[in-house]
């Protein structure tokens, strides 16, 4: 079974760091060893578990959330499949949107998001669900806590806003797909699989051949696509967002070229709109008096400062000094 979904996963269209990649195929191949992992090892190596059939939770009387964790997937038993039961469904994110949108006097959505990405498929969808959701009368802030990379920056650039934690990391926008020619491997176990097939395209691309350069051309014109998705989609969001012109252009030759940024940088090339904690996040949608607004954005002040400490101490030339010196002014002023 572990080898079935391991070929799986690496022939779909991926939009999920590669480093992460690497470690759930390397995680089915223990498996399928008949190594077992601790439920605590198995969140470490894949990501948090978001208890996807879980109701979304409320904070307050009008502010609701709904966690995004670990691999996302279109539906919930490829998850099981991987992790027994933890990443993200697609589909079921998209049930608890609608479920957000019936709750009487809810007029705040916090998506909570810690995840590499995943598969694209119900990706598109769920973006889409969110930015109709976001022009209605509801406010979804993506808060960055603290990873949303690929399909899971896809789904945050859709938001109403992105908040990105001190220590989060945002980004790595664009898709690949891997073809794993075995045809070496399985001639020196003196196996020799032949394809009897219709349709001229059937078995293009299959593990037992090299690629030749029009399967390979096909493959990245599938690539292409989904990315030219992903870009369109990430422009859109971030211009609402930030009322100003984005295009895919920009995001192709900016930020959407498959990095990550750290929080100071995510701000600055504009993947994240601010930096703040989920708490902090959660005190200002809460905050009802002055007083806690106040807190709400002292705090929000804090996180930041101790970002650009952060980077001051990788690089002590950077301009981030300035920007810490300007914000603590700032914060004075009140």
């Amino acid at each position: 079974m572990y080898h079935r979904l391991i070929a799986e996963i690496a022939s779909m269209p991926l939009a999920i760091m590669p480093e992460k990649l690497a470690a759930i195929v390397a995680f089915l191949g223990d498996q399928s060893a008949g190594i077992k992992y601790p439920a605590s090892e198995i969140e470490a190596r894949i990501g948090a578990a978001s208890h996807p059939d879980r109701a979304p939770q409320t904070q307050g009387r009008s502010t609701a959330v709904i966690p995004i964790r670990g691999v996302i997937a279109q539906r919930a038993n490829m998850l099981d499949d991987v992790s027994g039961g933890g990443g993200t469904s697609t589909e079921i994110v998209g049930r608890q949107l609608r479920e957000v949108a019936a709750m009487p006097g809810v007029d705040r959505l916090i998506l909570d998001i810690d995840s590499p990405g995943g598969s694209v498929y119900g990706v598109a969808e769920l973006a889409a669900e969110i930015a109709r959701m976001a022009r209605g009368p509801i406010k979804i802030t993506a808060q960055v806590n603290s990873l949303a990379a690929s399909a899971a920056y896809w789904i945050a650039s859709q938001a109403s806003e992105i908040v990105i934690t001190p220590g989060g990391e945002a980004g790595s926008i664009g898709v690949y797909t891997v073809h794993e020619d075995i045809s070496a491997r399985a001639e020196a176990m003196g196996v020799k699989r032949t394809y009897i097939s219709a349709g001229k395209y059937k078995t293009e691309g299959n593990p037992f051949a090299p690629l030749d350069d029009e399967a390979r051309g096909a493959i990245q014109a599938r690539v292409d696509e989904y990315y030219s998705m992903f870009v369109s989609a990430v422009a859109a969001g971030r211009s609402k967002a930030t009322d100003r012109t984005i295009t895919p252009a920009q995001v192709r030759g900016g930020f959407g070229q498959g990095r990550v940024a750290g929080a100071v940088d995510a701000v600055r090339l504009g993947l994240a709109d601010r930096i703040g904690t989920l708490d902090q996040t959660l005190a200002a949608h809460g905050a009802s008096g002055s007083g806690a607004r106040r807190r709400a954005q002292v705090e929000q002040f804090e996180s930041e400062i101790a970002a650009l400490d952060l980077r001051i101490q990788s690089n002590p030339r950077s301009a981030a000094a300035a920007e810490r010196e300007r914000l603590i002014q700032q914060l004075e002023r009140g």
